[in-house]
């Protein structure tokens, strides 16, 4: 008789504590066991991830193909309007940006190489008497202006790099100009943002 009134007792108290004080939340189907339901927001977010994600790898890799070619759609755009948000990482930047108007705003003799270098060409195959000897002294006056044009516009682009830019890297500019003059205008990207004789931009 005691011993099934104590067990009552018992059995009365472990089901007090196993009954939580506050009712439960029914839990939410998308949220994992254990975690709170999620909000309105993130339920959507997860189900458009969900919606994105490729079902395989032929899928996959067609977006890939698709993101790649946009991306380089953007990358053509940028070099033809000067966007800095698209242009290739090596014209990225405000220091690139001040060299190419550098040396887009002034005239460079490495610049008409092609069209020299073509004429030079078709001079050099005309055979009368010392004719060659005037081609070839012409070829070697291109040249050495070609070099004392390039010593002068490296010279003065780093002085006013030191001064626009004196805490930012500006390794590789001077190249990076140089290489530049040796495109006709026309051709070079991306394309020319400033005119002959005007100042480089202070801002993209």
């Amino acid at each position: 008789m005691f011993r099934s009134r104590s067990t009552s007792k018992d059995e009365q108290a472990a089901a007090a504590k196993a009954t939580p004080a506050e009712p439960q939340q029914p839990r939410h189907p998308q949220a994992p066991k254990g975690r709170p339901t999620p909000k309105r927001s993130e339920a959507n977010s997860q189900r458009r991830a969900l919606a994105h994600t490729p079902a395989n790898r032929k899928e996959a890799a067609k977006r890939a193909r698709e993101a790649r070619r946009a991306d380089l759609a953007k990358q053509r755009e940028a070099l033809a309007n000067g966007d800095e948000r698209y242009l290739p990482v090596r014209d990225k930047g405000p220091v690139r940006r001040f060299a190419r108007d550098f040396v887009d705003a002034r005239y460079s003799v490495a610049e008409f190489f092609l069209p020299l270098a073509v004429l030079i060409l078709i001079l050099s195959m005309v055979n009368r008497g010392g004719f060659q000897t005037y081609v070839l002294l012409a070829w070697m006056i291109v040249i050495a202006l070609i070099v004392i044009n390039s010593l002068v516009t490296g010279i003065s682009l780093k002085r006013a790099l030191k001064q626009r830019f004196p805490d930012e890297n500006t390794r590789g500019a001077v190249a990076y100009a140089l290489m530049r003059t040796l495109q006709m205008r026309r051709l070079r990207l991306p394309k020319p943002q400033v005119k002959r004789g005007e100042k480089p931009r202070e801002k993209p």
